[in-house]
């Protein structure tokens, strides 16, 4: 089973986190998923992603002392393996687990993910519950020292030993009977803990052997660019930054961070700059709020997104999306960037501009995407020279086809290069066929 198989463009879907935190029901996600079957499926959008916590009992009832209540009872089977607590997914009771909602999601002609953390549950080690295939315990492949810093949910595993394998092939052998197709696990991908580095391949070994295509996502950010060729080698999807929500400097600095990871783009194999802000967020948090992005900054984002080739993640409410919001995600033009993910080259940065190439070798059409970072409206400059030195190609402005993706006006071209007024935080990017 080829691991960049059946990822070969970045994954786009909906993940539960943005607006549910800890909180989000079957109810919930049946909503969203019949909303993108009804609206957004025939633009590529397709998986759906329940996201932390949803074995915890009574998640989120003590959200003014915790995000994660320690040590809090959760539901699990006799092999030390999380099942989705029944009183907010009620089609998992009987351990019956996620098959049902799956098999929903899979019905609306879409694809089902949730959210791990790595490791295994402490509750287990303390209670010495058992492990499939094994007279050994959680306790015996628990690391006590290997926690994470932000969740209380997990202890580490000691990769040594064969039963932690055995644990984590026990794992995806449940997820693949399940039907889920996309699995994010936190606090892996910047490997704070001495064996993430050994848990990413563990983890993908029993990916393989479970024989079902899964998408592995890897959180949280930033990933290490000394460990490129090891993300590449075992997951499809590693995430560039920390959590990323709605503010100004979080969406410029990720011009920074794409810069730097432009050239690990390829089929199967996404750096990830995290979900995206969009329509209203954070309601479980208790600042629920309409994206603090403004219109322009929101394009920006989308336009950086799918030119640099990242996966597409929407974290708000989907059925409370607006006119607008629908119409920025449901623009076919920019998301057709995503059919040649890896292309995209950023051609010149500075603390007020930044230019973005990218080439589509089918349509033989190049698309120039030119984004202010400035806080005043600016003309920016692209010259055919810089151009064809980052595509490799020549290219000439002058007598060329050309369309702006977002509606804007046609920019001007003079003594061989591109020229257009950019408002601030905002992006032009044209066609040029």
């Amino acid at each position: 089973m080829d691991k960049n198989g059946f990822a070969k463009k970045p994954p786009m879907g909906w993940n539960s986190y943005d607006y549910y935190d800890t909180t989000v029901t079957e109810a919930d996600v049946k909503r969203n998923a019949d909303f993108m079957a009804a609206h957004l499926k025939d633009f590529g959008w397709e998986y759906i992603v329940v996201d932390i916590e949803w074995y915890a009992k009574r998640a989120g009832s003590r959200r003014d002392e915790y995000q994660y209540i320690p040590f809090e009872e959760v539901e699990m089977d006799e092999y030390s393996r999380l099942l989705p607590d029944p009183e907010r997914f009620p089609s998992a009771k009987d351990g019956a687990g996620f098959r049902p909602l799956a098999d929903y999601v899979h019905e609306k002609g879409l694809k089902f993910g949730i959210h791990i953390m790595r490791g295994i549950p402490r509750n287990a080690a303390h209670s010495h519950v058992g492990l499939l295939g094994t007279d050994k315990t959680a306790a015996d492949i628990a690391d006590p020292a290997n926690t994470c810093f932000w969740n209380p949910d997990m202890y580490g595993i000691r990769p040594e030993k064969p039963e932690s394998q055995m644990y984590y092939d026990s794992l995806m052998k449940l997820y693949a009977e399940w039907g889920v197709d996309f699995i994010k696990c936190d606090d892996i991908c910047r490997e704070d803990a001495r064996s993430a580095h050994d848990e990413i391949r563990m983890l993908q070994e029993a990916i393989q052997k479970s024989g079902r295509e899964i998408v592995l996502s890897l959180s949280p950010g930033p990933a290490r660019i000394e460990e490129a060729w090891h993300y590449e080698k075992y997951a499809n999807m590693w995430r560039i930054t920390d959590d990323f929500w709605d503010d100004w400097k979080l969406l410029k600095n990720m011009f920074e961070r794409c810069e730097l990871w432009q050239n690990h783009v390829s089929a199967g194999n996404y750096p990830d700059c995290d979900m995206l802000p969009l329509g209203r967020i954070a309601e479980a948090f208790g600042n629920g709020h309409e994206t603090n992005f403004t219109k322009e900054e929101q394009k920006t984002m989308m336009t950086l997104w799918c030119i640099f080739g990242s996966p597409l993640m929407m974290g708000g409410e989907m059925p409370g999306f607006d006119e607008f919001t629908m119409d920025l995600i449901t623009n076919r033009e920019i998301l057709h960037l995503q059919d040649f993910a890896g292309a995209g080259r950023q051609v010149r940065r500075n603390d007020n501009e930044a230019v973005w190439v990218s080439f589509d070798r089918e349509k033989d059409t190049v698309y120039a995407a030119l984004f202010n970072l400035s806080d005043e409206s600016r003309e920016i400059i692209l010259s055919e020279t810089e151009t064809g030195e980052s595509l490799a190609r020549s290219i000439r402005f002058s007598g060329k086809s050309m369309k702006e993706l977002w509606g804007e006006a046609a920019p001007e071209i003079k003594e061989g290069s591109l020229m257009a007024e950019v408002p601030a935080h905002g992006v032009q990017i044209y066609g040029i066929m």
